[in-house]
């Protein structure tokens, strides 16, 4: 199916082309431009989605510092999830999808008016939320899911440490632990989050720049530590947190803003039983993906539909103020996420 002739639910002919954000060249958000690009066609398995607004998230900077770069074979256009309505469908796709909302994580493309999404990686959108709140949860979703439970196997009532919980992965962490039965302490920069982190279910809210979180995590549970820590700081943050750590504690890194190179005793993972994970979204397989998508559908999705866990919007900018977006991330005065709108 050819891109420029599908036919969206209107029954509206697709252009050829569309202005869509990309970096130049790796660098500071300066870099990041509209430019011209095909108006992608969907393959087998996927669907065009018309984007109705689309999340920005931290691999979105690394990629347009070059830190990170999109698999071969995918586009340069950046951004990792979107809400967009469905207006054409590859083979092998129902088109009764077609009209549909869905919110999708992709791997790349977001940042444009048409995207493609793995119908498999994409959910209907529950008629309570916005398409800006719905564009700002796959990334997280899928994250979360994986880390926090697959990963770091967090089970009803364990204890858990969230570092950088006021940002877009914190607050649905936070959330998703909550509802899950589990004790939260989480981490932020800004005291004046405190209340609204400890609204969405976190127990204990730390300041880490002028309190040791090591040691209100052992206060906090009298001495026994936490059974799970997650972390998006690395560098030594992470022999910091297996000393907040009880036995048998599980450590899940998926980022590392005070570097990647961490140093830790062996001795210290073995005679406490700790274990150390470490995972991203983008190198998962199709087919792993569509897993964790069946398992978000079961047992997360209900959450969002009955509203114990939501999005948290900062703002909403249009496309076009994607470098200003960066910006406002960087700078790291965001709480929740931020999104743009085509």
């Amino acid at each position: 199916m050819s891109a420029v002739t599908a036919m969206t639910a209107a029954n509206e002919a697709l252009p050829a082309s569309m202005q869509a954000i990309v970096a130049r060249e790796p660098g500071d958000a300066s870099v990041l431009v509209l430019a011209e690009r095909p108006v992608p066609a969907p393959g087998p398995g996927e669907v065009l989605l018309r984007v109705l607004a689309a999340g920005i998230n931290r691999p979105d900077i690394m990629q347009r510092q070059g830190i990170a770069k999109p698999a071969p074979g995918v586009t340069d256009v950046l951004g990792l999830e979107v809400c967009g309505e469905v207006v054409a469908c590859g083979p092998g796709v129902d088109r009764a999808v077609l009209g549909q909302r869905r919110m999708a994580l992709v791997p790349g493309g977001g940042y444009a008016p048409w995207c493609v999404a793995t119908l498999a990686h994409a959910f209907a959108v529950p008629a309570r939320l916005s398409d800006a709140e719905a564009s700002a949860l796959p990334e997280g979703l899928f994250t979360v899911w994986h880390n926090l439970f697959e990963l770091g196997r967090l089970a009803m009532g364990e204890t858990v440490l969230i570092h950088g919980a006021a940002g877009g992965i914190g607050t649905l962490a936070v959330q998703m632990a909550h509802a899950a039965g589990c004790t939260v302490i989480a981490t932020a920069s800004d005291p004046a989050r405190f209340a609204e982190l400890q609204a969405l279910g976190a127990d204990l809210a730390v300041c880490w720049p002028t309190t040791d979180f090591v040691q209100a995590c052992l206060d906090f549970t009298g001495g026994r530590g936490v059974d799970v820590v997650l972390d998006i700081v690395g560098g030594d943050y992470v022999r910091r947190n297996l000393q907040a750590m009880a036995f048998g504690g599980r450590h899940v890194s998926l980022s590392f803003m005070q570097g990647s190179a961490v140093t830790v005793e062996l001795l210290t993972l073995m005679q406490r039983q700790l274990s150390l994970h470490a995972s991203t979204m983008r190198p998962q397989t199709h087919a792993e993906k569509a897993r964790m998508a069946e398992a978000l559908t079961r047992h997360v999705l209900p959450l969002l539909m009955r509203g114990r866990i939501a999005p948290r919007l900062h703002a909403s900018l249009p496309l076009a103020q994607a470098a200003q977006a960066h910006r406002l991330l960087e700078s790291g005065q965001v709480f929740g996420k931020l999104v743009l709108v085509p």
